[in-house]
């Protein structure tokens, strides 16, 4: 994990907008989270850094994002791991109380635009997740990110 932990002065700070819809079936449900967080490019690499404060505790994740492809940490309250790649299904997993629980993502969509000369930009995610080899559901994420001035 040490390979993605942010250069100490090599950040912009961010304010995040992150928007999730889970559809399952005919249900569907919404979540929105507004934090501070932390912007830094590593190699062809856009990383973003947050927290996430619940009631179970305070989740720490890192977004990265490359051409087509995206990857999300969690630590702490939640720990998880997932993958995405429009081309191929990707593994990851969750750890719970029951111990850890193997994920899959099929991804159908990311994309990443940023502004010009801005620490600003958007990043969307759809996809589809199995948890333990069975559909847990539709998800379609974005994260809106704009420089702290």
């Amino acid at each position: 994990m040490s390979g993605l932990t942010a250069p100490k002065n090599d950040f912009t700070p961010v304010k995040i907008h992150l928007k999730t819809n889970i559809t399952i079936g005919d249900e569907s449900d919404s979540f929105e989270l507004v934090s501070f967080g932390r912007y830094y490019e590593k190699g062809n690499a856009v990383f973003l850094k947050y927290d996430e404060v619940q009631e179970e505790g305070t989740t720490h994740t890192i977004v990265k994002i490359t051409d087509r492809q995206a990857l999300i940490l969690r630590s702490g309250a939640v720990k998880m791991r997932m993958a995405f790649n429009e081309l191929e299904e990707q593994n990851g997993s969750y750890e719970s109380q029951l111990g850890t629980l193997m994920l899959t993502t099929k991804t159908k969509n990311v994309s990443h635009t940023q502004v010009d000369s801005k620490v600003e930009g958007d990043f969307n995610l759809s996809y589809e997740l199995n948890m333990q080899g069975s559909p847990v559901g539709d998800y379609e994420m974005s994260i809106n990110y704009k420089e702290e001035v």
